[in-house]
């Protein structure tokens, strides 16, 4: 009886001590993955179908030109605003030429211009501007026009390339420059782990640079849908992938493994539908048509659009965006590189110590 197993007289494990077991195993990660794919997959589809499913407009700057004061003049736009459910926000001016000058500088979307007191109404549309916006505007002006009196006539001023028919390949370009900017990082982090910080910005800015020039020449070269000012555009696609890169560094700075997180918030679930790419910022629900403007995604957009069709207007305001995040991110990378999960001691490994002379 002395040599009895003491197993035989084991307690089983309390709550507290399987739950810490479990914690400890590599059950634990893999069930909270599971649980935060889930809810991703949600969100992902969520956001995407809130923003673009039934864009509605929310607020239209429209450029007016002539009689727009008349009676017949003012029902027109005042059923114009009640069909669409919207705010359209007239802007007078006092030439044709004035009004085009403010669409081409992307003040406007749309120029009326009413004629014989308002008995006749030219539309001036610009696909180019936001081609969502220019089929709302196109297919509800002429049935308005029809129940108010007036004569509607419209006009495509400022069209899409013919590669381009949706405008939809900037946004897809952008997309792709955001999730390989970040995807790119990750990489980075996973595979060349021992990268110091300065190495580690400087390889970002390399795949950065021809990454960009690869999206650009795909699309204009290889498969002619756009017809690109290539240097501008390229230099674009290159900013926005490092500033997704170092988004993604400055997360994995912050929160280490679990970077990926606010990374695919912020810049997918967040700012690629309100980015203006896929569905103009007057159809977004008006929240994310603010926000959009202040995010990479949307910034990537609308510095690209205005290059690729509003040649000579370009604005500084999504470059400094692109800058702000860039620079935001390489600063907190910087400041505390400390707690980066990478990077190696550059003094060289001690030799090893001789073996004692037997």
């Amino acid at each position: 009886m002395a040599h009895m197993s003491h197993g035989a007289h084991a307690q089983p494990p309390t709550r507290g001590q399987r739950w810490s077991t479990f914690r400890q195993s590599p059950f634990w990660p893999a069930t909270v993955l599971v649980l935060i794919l889930a809810a991703a997959a949600g969100l992902f589809a969520g956001s995407y179908t809130y923003s673009m499913a039934d864009p509605t407009p929310h607020s239209i700057p429209t450029a007016v030109v002539g009689s727009y004061e008349e009676a017949r003049g003012q029902a027109f736009l005042g059923g114009l605003e009640k069909a669409l459910n919207a705010s359209v926000k007239v802007r007078p001016y006092g030439s044709e030429a004035e009004a085009r000058e403010a669409m081409q500088d992307q003040e406007v979307f749309a120029i009326f211009e009413l004629r014989d007191d308002g008995r006749t109404a030219v539309l001036d549309l610009s696909s180019a501007s936001g081609a969502s916006v220019a089929q709302v505007l196109a297919d509800t002006a002429p049935a308005v026009g029809k129940r108010t009196g007036v004569e509607v006539t419209v006009r495509d001023i400022n069209p899409l390339q013919e590669g381009d028919p949706r405008g939809l390949a900037i946004f897809y370009i952008s997309l792709a420059a955001v999730i390989i900017g970040f995807v790119g990082a990750i990489q980075l982090s996973v595979h060349a782990r021992s990268l110091t910080p300065s190495e580690r910005i400087l390889f970002t800015v390399a795949y950065a640079l021809l990454g960009g020039f690869a999206i650009a020449a795909t699309v204009d070269w290889l498969l002619g849908a756009l017809d690109l000012p290539f240097v501008e555009s390229w230099l674009i696609l290159a900013l926005t992938m490092f500033a997704s890169g170092m988004v993604f560094t400055m997360f994995n700075t912050l929160f280490g493994r679990w970077a990926m997180l606010p990374t695919w918030g912020l810049m997918v679930l967040l700012g690629n539908p309100s980015s203006g790419g896929a569905v103009s910022w007057p159809l977004l629900p008006s929240p994310l048509g603010a926000i959009g403007q202040w995010l990479p995604p949307g910034a990537s957009v609308n510095a690209q659009h205005t290059a690729v069709y509003f040649q000579g207007h370009q604005h500084a305001f999504p470059f400094l965006v692109l800058g702000g995040w860039a620079l935001l991110s390489c600063a907190v990378f910087w400041i505390w590189r400390h707690r980066h999960p990478g990077g190696r001691d550059k003094k060289p490994p001690e030799p090893a110590p001789e073996a004692a002379a037997s």
